[in-house]
């Protein structure tokens, strides 16, 4: 089994490194459940960092919409956030989301990234090369796959029960556009993610493109350097969100970083919305996405804008 992780954490000064699951790894790990659960206001976690904490128990690299709705309530309680990811293999990389410098695989930092932002989520993290199909929680569902896969999804019973749940709408899917400057499922240097073709029409999945920083309309934002973009076709477009990565601020970059941010802006939804199907999750993050905070918006570039979680949160109820 060989699964190259092309869709990783950087380094600020634009190294981007190739994480390897390891060939013929048997694969027999277990989900491990990391956070429990928990509503209300999230708790001060001191520590130094250069990554300041803001007065709402944010911090530096988070949109201000986070502050306010963990301050309405919503901070992910009752949903369930899997992180699909490398648990176990690959290189540790320095970050710095606002706890002090820590190293940390790529799974580790795209599972922390989701916790941080959905506090109240249960987060589980299951390695990919987990063997078999994996199996949905009670209640709202969030996958979240911040890696690639260079090999068809029917070889890998994991991805193709992912796919499958995709399509028939059974969980949100959280998928990262990944980092070649190029279209999403375009190929690049003879590879091509598998996954990112077969996600394609699935009605509950947004491909998640890297913004230099979270935008607004006096300081508007333009896709990073490195980030994917949604390119021509109109399924991708339609399901193709952008959010900031403060790469200066965290010391990570990568659409690996983006993705689960939007998971857990899915997570926080839930916890209002929570009679909501996953469609209609998926589809409040990509109606209410802004276009008056990025650089020269095209569809082809942004798909459906920079994702607002305030805007997504706003009405009493969705359909």
């Amino acid at each position: 089994m060989r699964r190259k992780q092309l869709l990783q954490l950087g380094f600020v000064a634009g190294l981007v490194m190739c994480l390897w699951a390891p060939t013929g790894f048997a694969g027999d790990l277990d989900v491990g459940v990391t956070s429990n659960g928990r509503a209300g206001t999230p708790t001060t976690e001191g520590g130094t960092s250069g990554c300041a904490q803001n007065p709402d128990n944010t911090f530096c690299w988070m949109s201000p919409d986070i502050g306010e709705a963990w301050a309405s309530g919503y901070t992910g309680s009752g949903v369930s956030v899997t992180i699909v990811d490398d648990f176990t293999g690959g290189m540790e990389q320095v970050g710095d989301l606002g706890h002090g410098p820590q190293r940390r695989r790529h799974g580790q930092w795209v599972a922390e990234v989701a916790r941080m932002v959905a506090p109240g989520a249960k987060i589980n993290e299951l390695d990919y090369v987990e063997p078999v199909p994996f199996a949905l929680e009670d209640g709202l569902n969030v996958i979240n796959l911040s890696y690639a896969l260079e090999d068809p999804v029917s070889e890998y019973p994991l991805e193709q029960s992912i796919v499958d749940a995709a399509r028939a709408g059974a969980a949100v899917f959280t998928k990262a556009a990944g980092n070649t400057a190029v279209a999403v499922g375009t190929p690049t240097d003879g590879t091509v993610d598998f996954l990112a073709l077969d996600l394609i029409g699935a009605p509950s999945t947004i491909f998640v493109g890297a913004l230099e920083h979270n935008g607004t309309p006096e300081n508007k934002a333009k896709l990073a350097s490195y980030s994917n973009y949604a390119g021509s076709d109109l399924e991708v477009q339609n399901h193709f969100l952008t959010v900031g990565v403060e790469s200066d601020k965290i010391q990570l970059s990568g659409t690996s970083v983006a993705t689960p941010m939007i998971a857990g802006y899915a997570a926080i939804l839930g916890s209002k919305f929570t009679s909501a199907t996953p469609i209609q999750i998926t589809n409040q993050l990509l109606d209410t996405a802004r276009t008056d905070t990025l650089v020269n918006y095209d569809p082809a570039t942004y798909g459906r804008g920079e994702a607002s979680l305030s805007r997504a949160l706003a009405p009493v109820s969705i359909e």
